[in-house]
């Protein structure tokens, strides 16, 4: 079965937790506290399989779990790092998260992409001895790893698209021209599945054709089978009308270009504008009069226009020259940059409670809401610093610290950022 869309939760490994330890030693005395901080835990990370075309296995395992990041020991012995979760998918899958529909990665390629990070380590408790406190008797948490409910689409690299009605011929065209062998009939969506063949056109020359399964109109808003595959389109560097121009199935050639173009343009405004050249199949069962009435018309929208016999591959030659030329002139199969994590605000969240405590003259400060707003802060840029100060502020975490007994001078720690307070 041909499965391109598939739901999924990935969650990377939490860190793992610092280590509260003393050394001990035979003849030294107070050897102080030498825990070891904890392990990252595992990314997940995508990579591309070329031996995957669909997303079936993702039908039956819908989640998947990074390890935790090993515990810090004594001796100041860190946990070990947890290993990477690696999910190979298809080539051409994107990755989209699925409340905020955000880009998260497009696995287009062959290098592997981390799309939810582990979580950092804890502090074992030598980073909280200080000549006042020399015997801390605690340490951090790791941090949590990051958590998507994601998208997977699977959009098709290829150069060239076949659009058309059913039954027109885009099948036969691929098969005479690739390696590729879809399944043949006189009747309606023979072609249930996208179907990709590899165009050779001389030495160190080819290009990538898919046989996209006939659309009819209404196939943007679901009807018929076209709707599952038009996404597939949408990568394509261009597009080949295939049009019956006998009207053998009793329509009119015209009205057949025309709304398979609409229901283009009604999916993806973008896919108006992408290059189309026009194949007219059927040359052998229309008239003289029948393909010089439908040249003219596509001809005077601006359209190259080839008539063929795909079946006995008359005159697809020049078809296929014209496809080489106008990708010479194209660019490269369309790629999906990650977007950014939007930076949040206060006000992007309802629950704004914070959990201050004391643990021997540590203020810790704990707030889901504040972990993910710190996730968008760049610590090492002085605007950003400002932005999180303010954050502190309006947040009322500033104010919380100072009911708790917080003055200046004391040590603030929240989740990795520690700091020293001062109104």
């Amino acid at each position: 079965m041909f499965v391109d869309k598939a739901h999924i939760k990935i969650k990377a490994g939490d860190g793992g937790d610092g280590a509260v330890a003393f050394h001990r030693e035979k003849y030294v005395a107070a050897g102080g506290p030498d825990g070891g901080d904890g392990g990252r835990g595992g990314n997940i990370v995508f990579v591309a399989d070329t031996n995957l075309s669909t997303l079936a296995d993702f039908r039956y395992k819908r989640k998947y779990i990074a390890k935790k990041g090993e515990n810090g020991k004594g001796g100041r012995c860190r946990g070990k790092n947890a290993e990477d979760l690696i999910i190979r998918v298809p080539m051409g899958t994107l990755i989209k998260e699925e409340s905020s529909n955000r880009i998260l990665a497009d696995i287009s390629d062959d290098e592997p992409h981390i799309v939810a990070k582990g979580g950092k380590g804890g502090w074992g408790n030598p980073h909280f001895a200080t000549p006042v406190r020399q015997v801390p008797r605690f340490a951090k948490p790791g941090l949590p790893g990051e958590e998507f409910d994601v998208v997977l689409e699977l959009k098709l690299l290829a150069d060239v698209g076949l659009v058309g009605f059913p039954n027109v011929g885009k099948s036969t065209l691929i098969s005479v021209v690739s390696q590729a062998k879809p399944e043949i009939a006189n009747y309606h969506f023979t072609t249930i599945t996208p179907v990709l063949g590899v165009v050779s056109m001389g030495e160190g020359s080819s290009f990538v054709m898919a046989d996209i399964p006939g659309l009819i109109e209404g196939a943007w808003q679901g009807t018929g089978l076209g709707h599952q595959f038009l996404r597939h389109i949408e990568r394509c560097r261009m597009l080949v009308h295939i049009v019956d121009v006998s009207g053998s199935e009793g329509r009119d050639p015209k009205e057949d270009f025309d709304a398979i173009n609409s229901e283009l343009e009604k999916f993806n405004p973008e896919l108006a504008e992408r290059p189309m050249i026009v194949a007219g199949n059927k040359c052998d069962m229309a008239t003289d009069e029948q393909i010089e009435e439908f040249k003219q018309y596509v001809t005077e929208k601006g359209y190259d226009f080839f008539p063929i016999m795909a079946a006995i591959r008359y005159d697809v030659d020049p078809l296929l020259k014209k496809i080489q030329e106008m990708l010479s002139q194209l660019p490269p199969i369309a790629r999906y940059e990650a977007e950014p994590a939007p930076v949040l605000t206060v006000e992007d969240f309802d629950d704004h409670s914070v959990t201050i405590k004391n643990v021997n003259g540590i203020y810790t400060v704990e707030a889901d809401w504040l972990l993910q707003v710190m996730r968008g802060i760049n610590f090492d840029d002085y605007e950003s610093l400002n932005y999180f100060q303010r954050v502190l502020t309006n947040g009322g975490v500033i104010e919380a610290l100072k009911e708790k007994g917080c003055q200046d001078g004391d040590t603030v720690s929240i989740y990795d950022l520690e700091f020293e307070f001062m109104e």
